[in-house]
């Protein structure tokens, strides 16, 4: 009954509505629609009391919780099962754990905190309360294992597309970052669980640093990391935006099961900062200088060397950084 009482309130919204009214309509009692009400105020919703008008339901709280994400999504299956934490240490480690017992594709998992956020090769990922948009989904495709690296493109090109329609300059930085003006924005982690010829599924982490302020970031972060609301100097509605990505990401990867990765690769390109630019390549303890000429079929980035050599490295190895100019 809450979340009945919940939706009604949602379609109203802004408006006031008579206990009355919303009693035989739900046909709940009176008494239970205030109990109802005290749980809601209690998670953060934002009601208006007056006598002789009801109640008024002013605004959602900035949560990225299901009841206030769903009725924005405009997916087919992401997003539909919706698994919700105020806090985790990481949301790929739970949605892992849901694959291996069965859930279904496009499943997602989203915190309003990780306190354990992972990166490539186990690098923290700064995840505030509140502030960014911290999600993993369970995917099952059909493709080859040897395509799952390419997974992380997907992510990309369609966090990327999201970014620039709200007129924020995104670029994709091989293999993982989306960076603006040199400066990440989101990160993403791709994981696997394969036999040699199919995927039992794919987990993808992606993290959005969304209404985080500059004063926010730990001291090693100021110089390298930035925000939506950094970028435009407004606060952003985080469930719209959870919504808007989910949308853009299943239309991309419908046309991927059908069409494969072709098209998706050529919008990578275009949307990229790192083919053409000077780059440092970090392997282990080497490392060598070069520019980044091309990506291969498999997602691999050539980099030509210093000394005229070809070089293909692979993504989950290396990492990437483009030399300030």
């Amino acid at each position: 009954m809450k979340k009945k009482i919940l939706e009604y309130f949602q379609e109203h919204l802004g408006d006031f509505v008579s206990g009355e009214k919303i009693s035989k309509e739900l046909e709940v009692s009176r008494s239970a629609i205030w109990k109802y009400m005290q749980m809601l105020r209690a998670d953060g919703y934002d009601f208006e009391s007056q006598s002789r008008k009801g109640y008024c339901l002013k605004a959602l709280p900035d949560q990225l919780s299901p009841e206030i994400t769903i009725p924005n999504l405009k997916t087919i299956a992401f997003g539909r099962a919706y698994c919700y934490e105020k806090q985790i240490d990481t949301t790929n480690r739970l949605a892992k754990e849901l694959a291996n017992h069965g859930a279904v594709e496009g499943t997602i998992v989203v915190a309003e905190e990780q306190v354990g956020g992972k990166g490539r090769l186990q690098r923290g990922w700064f995840s505030p309360a509140y502030k960014g948009m911290w999600l993993s989904i369970i995917l099952r495709p059909t493709f080859s294992p040897s395509e799952a690296p390419k997974v992380t493109f997907l992510f990309a090109v369609a966090m990327a597309k999201v970014l620039r329609r709200h007129g924020i300059d995104a670029g994709i930085k091989w293999p993982n970052d989306i960076l603006v003006n040199n400066k990440k924005i989101v990160g993403i982690l791709t994981e696997l669980s394969a036999e040699v010829d199919q995927i039992h599924y794919v987990v993808t982490g992606i993290g959005l640093n969304i209404n985080i302020d500059s004063d926010d970031f730990p001291d090693e972060l100021h110089e390298i990391a930035t925000s939506m609301k950094m970028c435009t100097g407004k606060h952003w509605d985080r469930s719209k935006i959870l919504a808007e990505f989910l949308a853009e990401l299943e239309t991309l990867y419908y046309h991927i099961l059908k069409n494969g990765f072709g098209e998706l690769f050529q919008e990578w390109i275009k949307l990229n900062v790192t083919l053409g630019a000077d780059v440092l390549v970090l392997l282990g303890d080497s490392s060598y200088e070069g520019k980044a000429i091309e990506l291969d079929s498999t997602g691999g980035l050539w980099v030509q060397t210093l000394d005229g050599n070809k070089e293909l490295v692979q993504a989950g190895d290396v990492s990437i950084r483009a030399k300030q100019k």
